[in-house]
């Protein structure tokens, strides 16, 4: 067994006997006094203690936080990122290009005449990806813009094909007209 402080302070020669049986009667005294309310307890230490513990337990919870919040915007990304390479339609290789301003600059990605009416129409949308943009589906690109808008370049309103009330719609554009 271990020794108390008192003794190994006694086997030591630091204090001798009667030191040692005056602090603890000193000791006892001032526990009664404590108790029968005559003296005012010092529990200065006992408090400063608390507030450390509660200090402690503020700043845990507000790593803890910032911790969740990281996991769940990385979580978030990776989520986009998977959304785009599912559903992104394959690139083009044609002379025909779409133009559509990203950050105030005007860029152009290669489509055909379908792929020009989507995405007038609003059916389809274009997203950066990777540093390049990429041409996706509207239902991929509203769940995309739910949890990252900033990756949306461009998604128009989507509009019905055939309009009842418009006034031109007996006019046929011609074919070989280009804007």
């Amino acid at each position: 067994m271990s020794m108390s402080l008192r003794d190994q302070l006694l086997k030591a020669g630091l204090v001798n006997e009667k030191q040692a049986k005056q602090v603890s009667k000193e000791k006892q005294k001032q526990k009664r006094l404590e108790h029968k309310g005559l003296v005012e307890v010092d529990d200065t230490q006992q408090r400063i203690a608390q507030e450390a513990k509660a200090e402690k337990i503020a700043r845990d919870q507000e790593l803890n936080r910032q911790q969740q919040e990281k996991a769940q915007k990385k979580a978030e990304a990776a989520q986009v990122k998977q959304l785009i390479e599912q559903s992104r339609l394959p690139k083009l290789t044609t002379e025909d290009y779409y133009n559509f301003v990203d950050d105030k600059k005007v860029k152009r990605i290669s489509v055909n005449a379908l792929m020009r009416n989507k995405l007038s129409s609003g059916s389809l949308a274009i997203v950066q990806h990777g540093g390049s943009y990429e041409i996706i589906p509207r239902e991929a690109a509203l769940k995309i813009q739910e949890r990252d808008p900033r990756r949306i370049v461009q998604l128009n309103v989507q509009t019905e094909e055939d309009d009842a009330n418009d006034p031109y719609a007996a006019y046929k554009i011609p074919d070989d007209l280009m804007w």
